[in-house]
């Protein structure tokens, strides 16, 4: 479509099992540099939130839980995320949540539209990520399965018909 004002960011959090460098976690950590590499390949990758160790794992934005990770990037929309996340490598990570997080009974992932050009803070980030587990999906927060369209899309319009009725002479 045409080119939008907005891009896509993304959250999502984990609480890990074990600390990094435990055995528990070592297949997550090495595989970390990998996806994130192949995250970045990905078309309509934009940014990813990371320390000079070239990851997120180092911040820990909440206090009252140390072992909690969060994960944030941009894209370009929501198809280039939607891909990287079930159409490559990265889904063989997702399948293996469970041996490296803890089960969560709230959202853990959320979605919202960002100016382009915006670079989202982790504060920024978890207020959204409450939005979504306050009030639902919706424009302000949202998931892949009730995706809201960017801010500035057009409106879907009904298909153009060719009707066969003859023009009036």
């Amino acid at each position: 479509g045409a080119m939008s004002t907005h891009e896509l960011a993304q959250l999502n959090i984990g609480v890990i099992k074990a600390p990094m460098d435990t055995p528990v976690m070592a297949d997550f950590a090495n595989n970390l540099d990998r996806i994130n590499a192949l995250a970045e390949a990905t078309s309509g990758f934009v940014w990813r939130l990371q320390t000079d160790d070239g990851d997120a794992t180092a911040i820990r934005p909440f206090a009252d839980n140390e072992n909690m990770l969060v994960n944030m990037s941009v894209w370009r929309d929501v198809e280039s995320l939607n891909k990287y996340v079930y159409a490559s490598a990265h889904v063989e990570l997702m399948r293996r949540r469970r041996e490296w997080f803890e089960r969560m009974d709230q959202a853990f992932m959320v979605l919202w539209w960002v100016p382009k050009g915006h670079r989202p803070t982790v504060a920024e980030a978890i207020a959204k990520l409450e939005h979504l587990r306050a009030h639902g999906p919706g424009p302000q927060a949202f998931t892949f399965r009730h995706a809201s369209p960017a801010p500035d899309a057009a409106p879907a319009l009904p298909p153009l018909s060719f009707g066969n009725e003859c023009p009036t002479t």
